[in-house]
């Protein structure tokens, strides 16, 4: 389109009072709609009707009083603002250097040379040459954190390899909580809106001690191969909307929305935002900047926790006894031993639990009276053994996390309950069952949201809504010598619930905490102190509560996923009585698209055994 306009017939040339002024071109054609402009903008096509709608909430990011639903006013009010006369930092070409960036090339407007010191001193500090998109792996222990979370981190010119890119500035969007909000308000706000969105630029090593060392969560940075002229307009554009509002919601106008349409202003043409429909979880987005072959090359960065469990993973078990016992102060640093084992076994094990207890005084707030004593013995040990390297880094994972399975899954399958049978079709907008395929995904972890099961009993044809799960969540981390993480697990909805005459719709809340042991290479058994709550007028008191317990085993592999356990509840208000049932449930994995599954389960209720079983397939999209 932009071409079509720089002929003859296509545009006319005003002239204006000033000689240093451009001439405005009376006829923009369609250039309102040019996708490129819709971008700049944050248009979106409204949901009912032709028009669109800016996603910016911040009067002030518009030059027109249309300018929220009108591209094309706001196309014509920005044309005239960069020709006016004048200069310094409330001018609109320095308030929008990206819009008028774009519209000097695509009408070839020739604008006098302006001094905007605000921005010259910004985009002369960032000093940016590349940038690189960081991926940090996912967090279930914050709302906030729970999908991963990207940003921009703007690397200066490299003029050797001692540059140290720890020193580099980020660019990043979150919403802008207050301090004293819990995290369920911020579940609450952050899913439904409440918190305006905030683009802030920050230094890496920032990053970097919040995610790494303080959340312990992995960063994959994936350099993006923009060019120069690329990384400017981006750089103009961060500016642009840098101070300016614009609502934040968790599934989609997120972080990582933000920062693909910041990709797209860039790069016109790549269309990330086009890759979005009901969700845009960070993972997903990363999959997408590769899949555009944005992507140049890609580093893994460890957490602290990363480094000390592999670090600690690598010592004979023997060695990790003895380390975790010189940690807590049962054997010296240099009792016998220690000191009677070879030097590079010595080597290792004072390495290792060196590293573990700077990790745990850093972590978990060690007193210092206890940490600082150990760590000078252990570095002083250390220091008597030459010739010897420190212990490696981590390997990089196999799999990314933007390698990983697809988080829509849809699955069909065809199943029995007691001597009913019936289909099922599952809908699950996100995230990752634990018993997906794993790969790119944390061991253990569990994260859905809205997922929806409905069935078709084919003895009468009839149509139930089996289950709507709003949030279920769980985490199965192993514990060991060094580390003794909470197993956890919470959910909400409405499921189908035996009253004992009729299986009816109630809503539940549920909650779990134990501990997971490991068994051995990917596989570990965990038990979990359970409880249920049930709100319904079909159940005597109108709602039942149940204190329980859920002992299974776990085994996770990129082939084979199997969950098997026992559940008992006591429902104690309403029916008093018990529930019990054995449960198992296994996955086939086929590639990343497709999973084969079957379950089945067991119960005695109200004093009846009943069985169903279940299998079909899932599908990753």
């Amino acid at each position: 389109m932009g071409n079509m306009l720089r002929i003859g017939p296509a545009l006319i040339w005003l002239a204006v009072s000033l000689p240093t002024q451009a001439d405005i071109p009376a006829d923009t054609s369609e250039l309102h709609l040019d996708p490129a402009w819709l971008t700049l903008i944050h248009y979106q096509p409204d949901t009912f009707g032709d028009g669109y709608t800016s996603q910016a909430d911040d009067p002030a990011f518009f030059l027109s009083e249309d300018g929220k639903h009108s591209p094309k006013s706001e196309l014509q009010a920005t044309l005239e603002a960069i020709q006016k006369p004048g200069e310094g930092d409330d001018h609109a070409r320095c308030q929008f250097p990206a819009r008028t960036t774009w519209l000097q090339q695509e009408l070839n407007l020739a604008l006098p040379e302006i001094s905007c010191p605000g921005y010259q001193e910004w985009s002369e500090t960032l000093n940016t040459e590349t940038v690189t998109l960081v991926f940090a792996a996912s967090y279930l222990n914050s709302p906030s954190s729970m999908f991963g979370h990207t940003f921009l981190r703007l690397d200066p010119p490299q003029d050797d390899e001692e540059t140290n890119l720890l020193l580099a500035n980020t660019i990043s969007y979150a919403a802008d909580a207050a301090a004293h909000d819990s995290e369920l308000l911020f579940a609450y706000k952050g899913i439904f809106g409440g918190y305006p969105g905030i683009t802030t630029v920050q230094p890496y090593y920032e990053k970097i001690r919040l995610y790494s060392d303080i959340e312990h969560r992995d960063l994959w940075e994936y350099k993006l191969n923009l060019t120069q002229e690329e990384v400017d307009l981006m750089i103009a554009h961060a500016w642009e909307i840098r101070d300016r509002n614009f609502d934040y919601y968790f599934f989609d106008e997120n972080c990582a929305y933000r920062l693909l349409a910041l990709i797209d202003i860039a790069r016109p043409g790549t269309d990330l935002l086009g890759e979005v429909s009901t969700h845009a979880i960070p993972s997903d987005t990363v999959r997408w900047v590769v899949d555009k072959d944005l992507v140049s090359d890609v580093y893994y960065r460890p957490s602290a926790a990363t480094s000390v469990a592999y670090s600690l993973s690598t010592l004979p078990d023997d060695h990790q006894t003895l380390s975790a016992a010189i940690a807590n102060g049962y054997v010296d640093a240099d009792a016998n031993e220690v000191s009677s084992l070879p030097a590079e076994q010595r080597a290792h094990i004072l390495d290792a639990t060196y590293d573990y207890v700077r990790y745990k005084s850093e972590a978990d707030g060690w007193p210092r009276e206890i940490a600082a004593p150990l760590s000078h013995d252990l570095l002083r040990e250390r220091s008597q053994i030459n010739n010897v390297p420190p212990p490696e880094e981590p390997p990089r994972p196999v799999v990314r996390d933007d390698q990983g399975h697809d988080t829509f899954r849809m699955s069909l399958g065809a199943g029995q309950l007691a001597h009913r049978e019936f289909t099922q079709l599952t809908l699950r907008p996100a995230y990752h069952d634990i018993l997906d395929p794993p790969a790119g995904y944390r061991t253990g972890a569990q994260l859905q949201f809205l997922r929806l099961d409905a069935r078709l009993y084919t003895d009468n044809n009839e149509l139930q809504l089996e289950q709507l799960t709003g949030v279920e969540i769980r985490s199965l981390s192993p514990r060991n010598a060094f580390f003794s993480p909470l197993s956890w697990q919470v959910g909400f909805g409405g499921r189908r619930t035996d009253t004992g005459n009729d299986r009816v719709l109630t809503p539940y809340l549920e909650g779990g905490a134990g501990g997971s042991w490991s068994l051995g290479h990917q596989t570990q058994a965990f038990a979990i102190a359970t409880a249920d709550l049930e709100i319904d007028d079909d159940l005597r008191r109108g709602y039942d509560a149940a204190p329980g317990a859920d002992i299974g085993l776990l085994h996770q592999n990129n082939q084979f996923s199997l969950l098997a356990g026992a559940k008992t509840k006591a429902w104690i208000v309403s029916s008093e009585h018990r529930q019990d049932q054995f449960y198992a449930k296994a996955n086939w994995h086929i590639g990343r698209e497709f999973s084969l599954f079957a379950e089945f389960t067991r119960e005695d209720h109200y004093d009846r055994y009943q069985s169903t079983w279940h299998a079909g397939i899932h599908a990753y999209f």
